[in-house]
């Protein structure tokens, strides 16, 4: 029988893992013809290559993503890296080259795709959220530090902490309608629970920025406190809290009243604010230059439990269950998992240098600026019957045959 290439790579690709398809391949009796995923086989062999590829396919759907909920991403945003660590075993199990700067990352809307701005060569990197390999990238987004969607899902916004101004673009295909010049430092941002504005701390100039997102212009400017940068705005949607770097403090601002109505001394260089899973009336407050986490009650506006995190604790995420934080330690070249229960430490993992945005495969990432959809209630859509191996052998053999 003639020899004929075949595709292996898009075959294996539809199982949804990757596998050791050099292993089986050549226990199979395929031949590497060329540089690429063309394999040929021959007619003794043709047996063999049917049943690696029907084990393949049986692997990927007795283990549908088995490691996938253990992915974590940490950018280490002074070696233009990324890495992907197994939150299971507590190590750090790739790493890759990524645009320069790389400091923060986001779901699209969908929750699809997990995006990663590099502020020194202006570019977006989209990472699969479950699997980490690198899906796209879109050029020429001027120095992307800080990014978003607005709630709706319609606008991606960027603070360009360098190049002083924030950006609006249109969310489905990223282009740029609004350019903003902004004096100046712009860090962090959140949209209001309208979804009117986007506010956005200004680390130059310490104050907090309104922007309309209808006009697309200023829509009010306040006085805040030194070095503002994360922002949480209560569940109410009438106050939004502002950490101080440049202070111990968190600043909260009245949105009606445009100005600070109250500081909470958290800790040193009081820094980035995350909620709490299943809780909007807590969040964490972390403390840079103190190495601490304080847990702040929004309803009462107070500190009520303090978390050691030496190293300069910058960005967290939680896990799937809620019952551990990750958190960046900027100064140590580490993450480290906290149980929020006892509040001690768990493990830690050593990344690269300086890292900051870190993202948990999970239901409780901080890493989405859009609600996710909501749980299927109906047991007809929640039972739908997963794909068996009959079921998709034909797909996966057809083009071995072609």
């Amino acid at each position: 029988m003639a020899q004929s290439p075949i595709n292996v790579g898009s075959v294996l690709a539809r199982c949804g893992r990757k596998c050791n398809v050099a292993f089986r391949l050549a226990s199979a009796g395929f031949r590497r013809v060329r540089s690429g995923p063309l394999y040929t086989m021959s007619s003794f062999s043709t047996g063999r290559c049917l049943a690696a590829v029907a084990l393949t396919v049986g692997l990927a759907i007795a283990t549908p993503a088995a490691a996938s909920p253990q992915l974590v991403v940490v950018l280490n945003s002074d070696e233009a890296s990324l890495s992907i660590v197994d939150r299971q075993t507590m190590k750090e199990v790739d790493k890759r080259s990524i645009g320069r700067e790389p400091h923060h990352l986001m779901l699209t809307p969908d929750g699809k795709e997990l995006v990663i701005g590099s502020t020194t060569t202006n570019e977006l990197t989209f990472l699969d959220p479950i699997t980490g390999e690198t899906r796209r990238r879109v050029r020429n987004i001027l120095d992307p530090y800080q990014l978003g969607f607005s709630p709706d899902g319609k606008w991606f916004v960027t603070a360009a902490y360098r190049m002083n101004h924030v950006d609006i673009y249109e969310a489905k295909e990223f282009k740029l309608v609004k350019r903003l010049p902004l004096h100046t430092l712009p860090s962090h941002m959140a949209f209001t629970r309208d979804n009117a504005q986007v506010l956005v701390t200004m680390q130059g100039s310490n104050q907090l920025v309104a922007i309309d997102l209808a006009t697309q212009e200023v829509a009010w400017t306040a006085d805040v406190g030194e070095a503002p940068a994360g922002l949480y705005v209560v569940p109410d949607g009438k106050r939004v809290l502002v950490g101080l770097t440049g202070e111990d403090a968190v600043a909260v601002v009245d949105l009606a009243q445009k100005r600070v109505v109250k500081w909470v001394v958290t800790g040193r260089g009081a820094h980035n604010i995350f909620r709490m899973p299943n809780d909007e009336t807590r969040v964490l407050v972390t403390n840079r230059l103190d190495g601490t986490i304080s847990l702040f009650d929004t309803t009462k506006l107070e500190v009520v439990d303090t978390i050691r995190a030496p190293g300069g604790p910058d960005d967290l995420d939680f896990t799937p269950d809620g019952k551990q934080i990750w958190v960046t330690q900027r100064w140590r070249r580490k993450v480290t998992a906290i149980d929020l229960a006892t509040k001690q430490v768990v493990g830690t993992v050593n990344v690269g240098r300086s890292p900051h945005g870190i993202y948990i495969n999970g239901p409780h990432t901080v890493s989405r600026s859009v609600a996710p959809p909501p749980e299927p209630t109906d047991d007809k859509t929640a039972q739908t019957p997963k794909a068996s191996l009959p079921d998709l052998l034909p797909k996966i053999l057809a083009p071995l045959f072609r």
